[in-house]
């Protein structure tokens, strides 16, 4: 049944808020416009209202990958139409090329670069390769009734990366409060918009069981401090950290520094955990990853923050190289979620080259690495 959501005042003598109503869901549009936050964190809008073939979107937003988000208010449409509807804008969105991205841009912040803004928001470039390759479709409603609900999940569980955000008004006094649920959680939209189904030419065969892992080198992070103690990380943003939890103990990892190549692959030996609460074994003693760490920042601003400290999850590598010497072949495979289950034909054809030139077997190496001096 749909989620809903109550909340308390804390007193002596606990009473409800009382539920109530936006005069419209365009007030919500403006909200949404007007702090970004609202909806997410971890997305740049880009566009509103723009023209389709097939009607007006309500929203267009960016993930830190290049994936597009477009976001459809529910209205009062049935849940049919707004399903169907929000399937149609998603067909339009596929077929954007770079330069209308930039067009897009260019209508919802006049005078604006979006490469420019892209780069202060996420503090990366924007990739024209991978800008695009995937996209999310998510519905926002203030009411989600039963219907919508098993829609939804039926696409998400084919694969679709659809996903609905509920929000709820509760009255405080004079004040309106604003409380949001996404239907499901929103790890798995990225994860299934990250494993796009065919686009153009774009095949997809069953996944191999081998994970991807990105490993951002950088004055954040430092892969020579993550091979030397054997992890992987991330953190900024819950965007960056939540797909940590796709991976449990016994997975395979191959890890790969964008703008270097792959570095290593490593079996996970333990769950994630944040900054404060990762130990590493020095030569000094066990300590935390917050005083053991002394080549990057790891975002150590954000230690008291859940949604952006950085998390930790702890690997055996069974084969590692430095930074100087990682593996970088043309037609290898890339993406900048910092996990992935890729199903895609260069993912199998990667995977099959490293173990190749590093004379990794299904097991352990075929020797051992005299270069491995990670646990």
């Amino acid at each position: 049944m749909p989620q809903r959501t109550a909340i308390w005042t804390v007193s002596d003598n606990p009473s409800p808020l009382v539920e109530s109503r936006l005069p419209s869901e365009k007030m919500l549009e403006d909200m949404i416009v007007a702090a970004p936050r609202v909806i997410s964190d971890e997305w740049m809008l880009i566009g509103r209202q723009e023209a389709t073939a097939s009607g007006r979107l309500d929203l267009l937003a960016m993930a830190p990958d290049g994936a597009l988000i477009l976001i459809e208010l529910k209205r009062d449409r049935t849940p049919r139409e707004v399903v169907a509807q929000a399937l149609d804008y998603a067909c339009w969105v596929e077929g954007l090329e770079g330069n209308d991205i930039a067009a897009i841009y260019a209508r919802f912040a006049p005078g604006r670069d979006l490469a420019a803004d892209f780069q202060r928001r996420f503090g990366q470039s924007l990739d024209e390769d991978t800008l695009n390759e995937s996209h999310q479709i998510v519905i926002v409603a203030t009411h989600l009734d039963e219907s919508s609900e098993r829609i939804v999940k039926y696409l998400g569980d084919k694969g679709i990366p659809i996903n609905v955000l509920s929000f709820q008004i509760f009255s405080n006094g004079p004040q309106q409060l604003l409380s949001r649920t996404w239907l499901m959680d929103p790890v798995q939209t990225q994860v299934s918009a990250a494993a796009p189904t065919v686009r153009s030419t774009r095949e997809r065969e069953p996944w191999n069981g081998e994970f991807y892992a990105c490993f951002g080198h950088s004055k954040t992070r430092v892969w020579d401090e993550g091979r030397r103690y054997g992890f992987i990380s991330a953190g900024g943003g819950s965007w960056y950290s939540n797909t940590l939890d796709l991976l449990s103990v016994g997975d395979r990892v191959w890890v790969k520094a964008p703008g270097y190549g792959f570095v290593g692959v490593g079996e996970v030996i333990g769950p994630k955990a944040p900054i404060t609460d990762f130990m590493i074994a020095t030569d000094e003693g066990e300590c935390t990853a917050m005083k053991a760490l002394k080549g990057g920042t790891y975002h150590r601003e954000f230690s008291d923050d859940p949604e952006r400290v950085e998390y930790f999850l702890p690997v055996r590598w069974i084969y590692s190289v430095p930074i100087e010497d990682a593996v970088n072949e043309i037609g290898m495979f890339g993406n900048q979620n910092t996990v992935c289950k890729p199903t895609t034909p260069k993912w199998r054809t990667t995977v099959e080259r490293l173990k190749e030139r590093w004379k990794v077997n299904d097991g352990q190496p075929a020797w051992p690495s005299t270069s491995q001096d990670a646990r």
